[in-house]
């Protein structure tokens, strides 16, 4: 049986042939994503839309027989050049860009992306780091398993073994004859000479023959599929903590940096994990568990002190995800702003309770702007480059721009090896 997909896309064109594209040219097409998310608004993210490629990615290879020996070739209509004469390389016209000159040429191939294809490329290099699989959870994916047999199915599923087995054993239940004692019989009959006798083999052999056509060699009865049934596939759990940081420190363009990480954030968690819950905190100089909506747009100010958000996230820790049952990961976003008082039960907590239950723990500082560099001496950032040379799993990055935004998110939650490599 043979399936041709003949569903078009919007261009016109084969869909399998465009599918079939992509994946020859994924790694320029992965590199002219992540190149346009530079200039992106994180709504844009969803919309998918135009990239280009270098021409030179739309190739296929293939052999070609090249000339053999010297040519020369004489031309008709020809009274400009003779023999020896060097052609100058046209300018004008289409083709392949050239180091220098004039002229214009055909640079790249430029082709629209769907918001699907767009969020696939983008994020496919991305995971959770170490996601461990601590404590076998049921999901919603189905996963077939074998169960049995059936007398319907596909003709994929025919249980070639089964079905022969059954068919034997009918066939020898029912005593059906086997073609040697006919053949025998028929041996018989053309050698005998007595024709009483004759008679007698003649019989026997058509109500052989009719009890073979009585009874077949297979019969439907006998067919037997294998069958399959959807069971749930057991998955990892996992939470991400978001804190952010929403004091009165916090400028407007602060803020809008750490919630663009978030956003972000939160498309990658709920497209490329089924199991994973989100939990949104955010603090001043108290914290709150909010719901998605109050995290990304109601307002608030107040003082700062980090330890709130991280006393926080230990009681939810402690209440609702046992470390030996969830894989737990943080990401905390903060101008690096913190009181004095506070940095040392800030530390107690990440060393003491936070860290060790973690998976991974992402913090981001947020600056003014591009112009005005991130300050390497703000008393968090301090505070956790101290506690980052004992905990790997702690991770740290500088944005001060939108751009930086997606280089940095792409940075921490990189797919990496089993020894820690970007790969």
């Amino acid at each position: 049986m043979h399936i041709v997909d003949r569903r078009l896309n919007p261009g016109g064109k084969s869909l399998e042939n465009r599918q079939r594209f992509l994946r020859r040219a994924k790694a320029l097409v992965q590199k002219a994503v992540y190149e346009s998310t530079q200039n992106r608004d994180i709504q844009d993210v969803l919309k998918g839309g135009e990239i280009s490629i270098p021409l030179g990615g739309t190739e296929e290879p293939h052999f070609r027989r090249g000339p053999a020996g010297k040519h020369e070739h004489v031309l008709p209509g020809n009274k400009t050049f003779i023999e020896g004469d060097i052609l100058p390389r046209q300018g004008g016209g289409g083709g392949r860009p050239r180091e220098g000159g004039d002229g214009s040429g055909e640079d790249a191939f430029r082709f629209v992306l769907t918001r699907d294809e767009f969020l696939d490329m983008f994020l496919d290099d991305l995971e959770l780091p170490d996601l461990a699989k601590k404590r076998l959870a049921t999901s919603e994916q189905p996963n077939p398993v074998r169960a049995g047999y059936s007398v319907n199915g596909s003709p994929a599923n025919l249980a070639i073994n089964r079905t022969m087995r059954r068919a034997m054993m009918r066939r020898v239940a029912l005593h059906r004859p086997k073609p040697e004692a006919i053949a025998k019989l028929s041996a018989e009959l053309a050698e005998s000479t007595d024709d009483e006798q004759r008679l007698a083999l003649e019989a026997e052999v058509r109500a052989l023959e009719s009890k073979v056509r009585r009874i077949p060699y297979i019969d439907p009865i006998d067919i037997r599929y294998r069958r399959f049934e959807n069971e749930p596939k057991p998955v990892a759990q996992a939470v991400m903590f978001c804190l952010m940081d929403v004091s009165g420190s916090m400028s407007e363009h602060m803020k809008d940096l750490a919630k663009r990480f978030y956003m972000l954030l939160y498309i990658f968690l709920t497209r490329q994990y089924k199991r994973v819950e989100i939990v949104f905190i955010r603090h001043t100089d108290t914290a709150e568990e909010v719901d998605e909506e109050t995290f990304f747009r109601s307002p608030a100010t107040g003082g700062t002190q980090v330890s709130s958000a991280l006393e926080a996230m230990r009681r939810i820790v402690a209440a609702r995800y046992t470390p030996s049952d969830w894989n737990i990961y943080a990401a905390q976003a903060s101008d690096g702003d913190n009181a004095y008082s506070d940095n040392a039960a800030a530390a107690t907590l990440l060393t003491e309770a936070i860290l060790p239950v973690s998976q991974y723990f992402a913090y981001l500082e947020v600056g003014e702007g591009r112009s005005s560099a991130i300050s390497s001496g703000t008393a968090l950032w301090s505070l956790y480059e101290r506690i980052q040379s004992g905990w790997p799993v702690l991770s740290m990055r500088k944005v001060s721009d939108r751009s930086q935004i997606y280089p940095v998110f792409h940075d921490l939650f990189q797919r990496r090896s089993a020894d820690g490599k970007v790969g």
